[in-house]
This record gives structure tokens, sequence and C-alpha cells, in this order.
């Protein structure tokens, strides 16, 4: 039965809070502001392997991480140095993610954590052995979850030059004949017309939240700007609440193939991911059915042209895309083996990255299984080790 004794933080750590950002900006080391980075410098008050709690800002007070570099903490974070003779600072990292730290607000008008709160909190730990064959089972997990980011931002930066190059700078298509068109010289064949040409474009809708019944847990797939705020997958088959068939015939959302474009077109303009099934949305959201072209031009035409969108979009309490809008955006719209050819091109990137954030999700989802057993005791780390 494994040993566990009660520390408090203050007893086994230093801490530190982070300094005003630097004058200097631009270097090596990354400015954390709170749980943003928010710039480079080239000095660093924060070394790699430090846990850092999140001492003030907004959305963010209370959240903690543990720093992968040597980098530069403003003032709204705490450095907390542990002594590792008694801690690991990856145990007490996966500890906190079990319990929100929030409620340590100290009352003030601006919601914020002090270095008197950390220094009282009570924590249970087993031995330093224990811990480090606890934390070696769960950063397997979050390893290989990096790992298959950094693939996939990989080919996420390859697909995006690939677009610029061939719709953007025309690069393949150089050596031969250009027109005059409204949005300048462009390959002949080619022309100008609206993103309607290319894919339809499908609003969204949101059943009566006074009906209980028209919501359940496992139903028709339904998505909110709100689920892809907690999510940067490229991919995505469900939001976190479905709708019932009785909620779907209720109003007016419609249901779209695997391989629509969901974009969002208000609070916020720009989140954007492809449907992996069948999907409906609310309201915030002005999809694209690909029809002329396929996914890939159509996901990249709107990455490029998020920022002419929202600089066109309309409203007074937040700026909204609204289906004209969208159906009249000036698209270029080249010739049908051209587009042929893109998507053929993209067609392993994009399944190559499905397949990475599959697994990841599946990794995640184990990973938070286990993560509150081992921290309660309640399963031994030898019982996971070798099946690992």
């Amino acid at each position: 039965m494994e040993e566990w004794r009660e520390y408090r933080l203050g007893d086994i750590s230093t801490m530190k809070y982070g300094k005003l950002p630097p004058k200097s900006i631009g270097g090596k080391y990354p400015v954390w502001s709170g749980y943003r980075c928010v710039g480079t410098s080239d000095v660093m008050n924060c070394p790699k392997g430090t846990m850092v709690v999140v001492a003030r800002g907004v959305g963010g007070t209370g959240d903690v991480k543990i720093a992968k570099e040597n980098c530069y903490l403003t003032n709204l974070s705490i450095a907390v140095n542990l002594d590792t003779t008694f801690c690991n600072p990856y145990y007490l990292y996966y500890k906190y993610l079990l319990k929100n730290q929030k409620y340590l607000d100290s009352g003030s008008a601006q919601s914020q954590i002090t270095i008197d709160d950390l220094k009282r909190l009570q924590i249970q730990l087993p031995s330093l052995d224990y811990q480090n064959r606890t934390v070696a089972v769960l950063k397997s997990l979050d390893d290989k979850i990096e790992v298959n980011r950094r693939i996939n931002e990989n080919l996420e930066q390859q697909a995006q030059a690939l677009f610029k190059s061939w719709f953007v700078d025309f690069e393949p298509f150089k050596n031969g004949e250009f027109v005059e068109s409204e949005l300048g010289m462009i390959p002949k064949g080619w022309r100008v017309g609206e993103l309607s040409e290319v894919g339809e474009i499908v609003g969204g809708s949101t059943p009566s939240k006074a009906r209980l019944d028209y919501y359940t847990n496992n139903g028709i797939a339904w998505l909110t700007p709100k689920d892809l705020s907690v999510s940067n997958c490229k991919f995505t088959a469900k939001g976190e609440i479905d709708i019932t068939q009785e909620g779907y015939n209720s109003c007016s959302t419609k249901l779209m193939p695997k391989g629509t474009v969901l974009f969002s077109s208000r609070a916020p303009i720009g989140y954007i991911t492809i449907a992996k099934n069948e999907i409906c949305t609310n309201q915030g959201f002005k999809s694209v059915v690909p029809q002329l072209a396929g996914t890939a031009f159509i996901y990249y035409f709107l990455k490029f042209s998020t920022k002419e969108i929202e600089n066109k979009a309309t409203g007074s309490t937040f700026k909204e895309a609204s289906g004209a809008l969208m159906k009249s955006l000036p698209t270029i719209i080249p010739i049908s083996s051209v587009l042929d050819g893109f998507e053929e091109l993209m067609e392993p990137i994009f399944r190559k990255q499905e397949t990475l954030e599959s697994e990841s999700r599946r990794l995640a989802q184990l990973r938070d299984t286990l993560l509150p057993r081992l921290m309660s005791g309640e399963l031994k780390v030898n019982e996971i080790e070798n099946v690992l």
C-alpha cells in the first residue's frame, strides 16, 4: 500500500511573481503573459521545467502549466520552484488538472491568486518513486499527443504554402498565358466568380432551449462556435451536445455531408473546421458544402479570406458575416483539371492529419480516464505500466 503524506505547498517550494514585460522585444525566449504568449525576449526569468500558475487574467486565472522551454514570465504569473526531493513538478501539474484552483480568488475587483494563497495550499503526495512512475505513464500519452500536433502543424504549413503557390502566386502556371480580371492578372481559362458558385452556402439554427427533449448526448451531430473555441481540430465529428430528430424538425438547421467546410460567421468570425460526418450547426455558421470545388480548395480559400470577411461583416452588437456576404464573396475559379489536381495533392495530407487527430483524441480520453484514478490511488501505476 503506497503511503501518502500531506504537505503545505509553501513548505516544499519557493515562489516568485513574474516581472513587467521586458523593454526589449525580440529574441529566442517566449514571453508568457498569463496564459498567452505575447512575443519573444532576449532575456529569460523562468527555466524550463518550472511549474507556472496564472495569477490573474481574463479566463485564465488558476491555470497551471509546466514551462516547456526557458521563457520570460510577466507579472500575471507565479513561478513555483518545487523541491524535487519531495515532488515531481509534472505530478503536481497533473494533480492540479483535477482541481480547478480558481476558488483561490482573493476577493479583489479582478479575480486573482496570490503567492500567500498558494503557500497555504495543502497537498497529498505519494513517494517520489511513485510520482515519477505515474508521471512516466501520463507524460508518455501527452508526449505522443504533442508529437502528433507538431506533425500536423508541419503538414498544415505545407498545405497552406501549396494553396498560396497555386492560387495566390500562380507559380505552377507562370509560363502560361494570363488575362486581366477584376482581381488582377489570372491564368487564361480561369475566371472570377462568387463563393456560391463553388459550394452551397448553408446557415444553421437552434432548437428551443426550453425543450429538453430536443437535446441528447447521442443523436444528430450539432455544432456551435463555442464547441470550436475549445478545440483546435481541423476535423470535427460533433459538438458538446447532439439534438434529437424532434429538435432537428423544429428548426431550420440543415444536415450537411461529410467534407463540408464549417465556418463560424459570428461570435467570433473565422473558426473553420471540416465535417468528419453528417452534421448540422446553429445560426453562428455559414458553412460551405463543396460542389464545383472540393473541400481542400474551399477550406484554404476561407482561411486566406477570413480577414476580408471580417472587414465586410456588419452588426451593432457584434459583427456577423451574412449569408449574402458569403455567397457573393469574390472567388477565383480555376479550370476543373486544376481544382481536381489540387484536391488529389491534398488528399494524403488531409488523411494523415485526420488520422493523427483521431489518435490524439483517443490518447487524451485515455489520459483523462486514468488521471483521477491514479491521483486518488484507486488505480495503481504498476497495473498499467506494462500495458502502456
